[in-house]
Parts: structure tokens; C-alpha cells; sequence
């Protein structure tokens, strides 16, 4: 535990992507087998639930720093961080010389941390309070980060697979694949990840996703559209169909298993040849036509599908690529060829519900600029172009694939409501609400927490802390004085929220500060920008996506 602990330290201190991937290997190359296996883990972004309440957590740490209750609430508010907090809070445990060596992190994980659920409460509070007195403040901190399901540190899996790449002399991509999907942190796996020989035989695992990046510069910078493939960006569930061991896998970009709630689309996978990989978009459709995405939502937050919605939500796959056939990596084939072969795997299987998607002819980029006009009333998002040469790749690979997206809707809206932020941001407001005016009231519609520079966070942290006017518990509800351009991707109705409106990946484009409060856009400037006036949802989310909403 101490030496993931000072890897967490390391991590944390700098910016310098180099000094992190060197740490890492460090910490690889010493570390024992059991204990890189949870490293990784958890640097990949894996981690359990909580498993203790904030409640249990706040009131065993005053009683254990003795310390009143107002001022365990104050340096809260200060750092930001329950974990953190109770981390600073806590007497400096009793050196005593002959204490043995804290187990390591293997140990600690799977007979600690993941047995506090089953425990009492009183048992956990007793092993919790054990766990604070053996160790220091830095495992303290990162101890009390996993207890909550908190853990985060600034590396990229990216990272993590380079620094174990480079210490296993394994290439970056083999390291990627190894690592989708499901695994057990144990020391098998570990060594899996570094083994030089193919052992990569594992039958649900679905292949690192390429993506793509935004496209800045003209799409006349990128050459002779001839070059180019160009596709609809289609606004769906990133996802990956695997067909092995006489099984179907339908994965999403976030490495969940999602046949379950798309369970057409895996039956009509069945059909598929054995060793067939399709990367593409699972979208909801009907009668020929797209739907928009929070009816996808609709059926991502059931528990149970019933006929109803999956007679009003039908999903389908629209596959863009083939990746394995007849269990043959293809990755390093021109796209133009693997193109081409998926057309063929998808007449073969003469499915509905597994389609190819369509590929735009375009004979100048003026063209197509013309065409990509056309995306909302189309649903999509604009244009995808991937050259026609480019092999499949992982991660984003900048110049192969581009995503020439439509601009985003705009309205000007007040800040209403403020919250500390995560991670570095702990001690500022960086979480902000906003609101659009109906009548002579100010009514919520998003929350944004991007898009400002680091000196503008600053000013608007000042100013929450000055205009305070009430505060219920890390919420500040400010002066209603400051009005920012919000961007976001899509709009719908909904009975969830005041404002009668959800919208999608809302951020802050630029801080107005030429317009006064009362110059904000009103409700019904939100209200035109309905597609359709389309029917009220429950599906939409106002602050942000589903974990299983990924796209390119």
C-alpha cells in the first residue's frame, strides 16, 4: 500500500506526461504481480462502489479527530474533498517502532476493502478506524479515495498502457487489447499483459476503439475529397459486435455489456460468421428513420425491458467497419478494404437490425459543406471523414479520422447556482447552474463545468464568494449577475425538470460579460429549438450522458 501510495503522490505532483509514464514504469517494474494488477486497476479508471456512507464516514472521523462537527464542515468546504478532509483531519497515527510493515495493496483491497460491504456497521467502523491509525497521511488519502469510489489521479489510460508497454516491451496496441473488457486484477493478469508470446485468445474481448478527432481547419486543408470517406456522424452508442466461441458480446465504448438491453440486436448477431468483429452505432430506429437519442435513453435506465418499450424503442447496429473476420485481425488493412468486406458480411446476413451505414458521395468539399446543412433535420451530427487508406488504429490517431461536426445550439443564461469542483478544482466553484428567464423568474435548465480558462474560474470563484445568498449544503446560490453563451448538442422535453426542457453535453462557450442579467435569453428562445416540438421524455439528462452513451 505505501508504494501505491507514493506512485499516487508522483502522479499527482506533476504535469509532465513524461515524469508520469516514469513513475508508472517504476512502480510496474518493482511492484509485485498482485499488487500491479489492482494498480492498474484502478489507474485505468476501474473502481468499486462506495463502500461506506458519506454519513458513517463524516461522523467515525470527528469522533476519531475529536474535533466539533462545525469544523469538520468548514474544512470541508475548504478542501472540496470528503476523502481529502478526513485525510487532513485525522491525528498523526502513534509511531511505534516495532509496527509491522502495512500489508500491500492486494492484500488491503481483497481483505479490507472489499469486504467492508458485507460487514456491520460496527465492524466497519472498527476496521476503519484500525486502517487510520496504521497508516500515514498519503495512504490515508488514497485509502479513503477507494473507500468512496473517488479515486483519481491525472493519467490517461493511454498513459498507463504506454508506461506497462514499455516495460513489458509489448507493443501499445497489444497492451490496449489485452486490457477490454472484463479481467481479474490478479497476478496472472499482470503477467498476461506483459507476456510476449500471443496469449490473447479470450473470446468475449472486443478491440481498442479508434477515434476520431474534431476537425478545426477547413476540409479543404485535408486534400481531394477522393481521398476521403465520408459518413454521417450518427448520435448513438458507440459499440462493438463480437461473435466467438458460438457466443455474441455487444460491447460499448465504455466497456460495458450492453446485449442485454439490446437484445434484437444480439439475436440477429448470431447469425454472424464465428471470429466476426463489427465496430459501429447502436441507434434507435424505427419505420425507417433514426429517433432521437433520449429515446435511446429511455430504455438504458430500465430494469426491465417490457414489450411496450421495445416495441416503441427498437435499436438497431449500424456497423461502419469490420475488425476481426473468421477470426482474422484485420486492423492493419486499409480501411477501403475493410469497407469493403463488411459490405459483404452485412448482405450476407440480410438483417434490418444489423445495417451498413451509408457512405456519402461528394464531389467537392463546397459540396458537401452544403450537405452537412442538413444534419438536424436528419438527426445526426454532422459528417465523419476517415481516409479511404487509414488502418484502425487506438485511440485517436490525428489525421486519419475527423469528426466535422454542426455547431452547437447557443443561448445566453444566468448563473444561478455554484458547487465546488473535483480533483484540483476541489477548492473552487467550478460546477456551475444556469437558467433562462420565464416571466420576471429565473428557471434552471443545465449545469456546465468546462469551457472557462483557468484566470476566468478565478474571477467567477470571487465572485460566488461574495454574492453568496444562501447555501444548502456544497450548493451556493449566488446573485443572479453573470450571463455565459452555453453551447450544447441536442434539445428535447421533459417532465423531469423545471424548465420543461433537457439538453445534451451543455458547456460554457464564452463569459459574458458586455450583457446584464436581464438581457439572457428567455424559455422560449430554449423552446424553439425543439425538433419537432417532439413529445415529453424522461430519458434526457440536463447535466450530462449515461455511462454507456460514447460516440467517435
Amino acid at each position: 500500500m505505501r508504494r501505491f501510495a507514493a506512485l499516487y503522490t508522483a502522479l499527482d505532483e506533476t504535469n509532465k506526461t513524461g515524469d508520469k509514464v516514469a513513475a508508472m514504469q517504476r512502480y510496474f517494474a518493482e511492484a509485485p504481480a498482485e499488487d500491479a494488477a489492482w494498480a492498474v486497476f484502478f489507474l485505468t479508471g476501474r473502481k468499486p462502489r462506495q463502500v461506506i456512507s458519506t454519513k458513517n464516514l463524516r461522523a467515525w472521523a470527528i469522533a476519531a479527530a475529536q474535533i466539533p462537527e462545525w469544523m469538520f464542515e468548514q474544512s470541508y468546504e475548504a478542501v472540496g474533498d470528503i476523502a481529502e478532509t478526513v485525510a487532513l483531519l485525522l491525528p498523526d497515527a502513534a509511531i511505534d517502532a516495532k509496527r509491522p510493515e502495512p500489508m500491500p495493496l492486494h492484500r488491503w483491497v481483497e481483505t479490507r476493502l472489499l469486504a467492508l460491504p458485507r460487514l456491520p456497521e460496527e465492524a466497519q467502523r472498527e476496521m476503519m478506524l484500525a486502517a487510520w491509525q496504521e497508516f500515514g497521511p498519503t495512504e490515508r488519502l488514497v485509502w479513503n479515495k477507494l473507500i468512496t469510489g473517488a479515486f483519481r489521479v491525472g493519467v490517461s489510460q493511454t498513459l498507463v498502457i504506454r508506461a506497462i508497454s514499455e516495460v513489458g516491451g509489448v507493443p501499445v496496441a497489444t497492451v490496449a487489447h489485452r486490457l477490454m473488457g472484463t479481467w481479474t486484477p490478479d497476478a496472472a493478469m499482470f503477467r498476461g499483459l506483459l507476456a510476449a508470446e500471443a496469449g490473447d485468445a479470450v473470446v468475449s474481448r472486443p478491440y481498442p476503439f479508434m477515434l476520431a478527432h474534431p476537425l478545426e481547419d477547413p476540409p479543404e486543408s485535408l486534400g481531394a475529397p477522393s481521398l476521403w470517406q465520408v459518413e454521417w456522424k450518427w448520435d448513438g452508442i458507440r459499440a462493438q459486435v463480437v461473435r466467438r466461441g458460438g457466443e455474441v458480446f455487444v460491447w460499448s465504448r465504455g466497456e460495458e455489456l450492453i446485449g442485454e438491453r439490446f437484445p434484437e440486436i444480439a439475436l440477429a448477431a448470431c447469425k454472424l460468421r464465428e471470429g466476426t468483429v463489427l465496430d459501429g452505432e447502436v441507434l434507435p430506429w424505427k419505420n425507417g428513420e433514426v429517433l432521437p437519442f433520449a429515446e435511446l435513453q429511455r430504455r438504458i435506465g430500465r430494469k426491465t425491458l417490457t414489450r411496450k418499450i421495445l416495441e416503441e424503442v427498437p435499436a438497431m447496429f449500424l456497423a461502419f467497419d469490420v475488425l476481426e473476420h473468421e477470426g482474422e485481425d484485420l486492423r492493419e488493412q486499409p480501411m477501403q478494404a475493410r469497407r469493403g468486406l463488411l459490405a459483404e458480411i452485412v448482405t450476407t446476413l440480410g438483417s434490418s437490425t444489423i445495417a451498413t451505414s451509408h457512405v456519402v458521395p461528394i464531389g467537392s468539399w463546397k459540396e458537401a459543406a452544403k450537405l452537412r446543412e442538413e444534419s438536424r433535420s436528419r438527426r445526426v451530427e454532422g459528417f465523419m471523414l476517415k481516409r479511404l487508406d487509414s488502418r484502425y488504429a487506438v485511440g485517436r490517431v490525428r489525421g486519419d479520422w475527423w469528426k466535422w461536426k454542426i455547431d452547437p445550439y447557443v443561448v445566453d443564461a444566468v448563473l444561478i447556482y455554484a458547487q465546488g469542483g473535483q480533483g484540483r478544482r476541489a477548492s473552487l466553484f467550478t460546477d456551475y447552474t444556469f437558467a433562462v428567464w420565464r416571466g420576471d423568474e429565473l428557471v434552471p435548465f443545465c449545469k456546465a463545468y468546462s469551457g472557462l480558462t483557468d484566470e476566468e474560474i478565478r474571477q467567477v470563484d470571487a465572485f460566488v464568494r461574495a454574492h453568496t445568498r444562501e447555501q444548502f449544503g456544497p450548493v451556493r446560490v449566488v446573485d443572479p449577475e453573470l450571463v455565459f453563451e452555453i453551447g450544447f448538442e441536442g434539445i428535447a422535453r421533459s417532465t423531469r425538470h423545471k424548465s420543461g426542457v433537457a439538453v445534451r453535453f451543455p458547456r460554457m462557450l464564452r463569459w459574458r460579460q458586455d450583457k446584464k442579467a436581464a438581457e439572457a435569453d428567455a424559455i422560449e428562445r430554449l423552446l424553439a429549438l425543439l425538433p419537432g416540438g417532439g413529445e415529453a421524455t424522461d430519458g434526457a439528462s440536463e447535466a450530462g450522458e449515461p455511462a454507456t452513451k460514447a460516440t467517435n
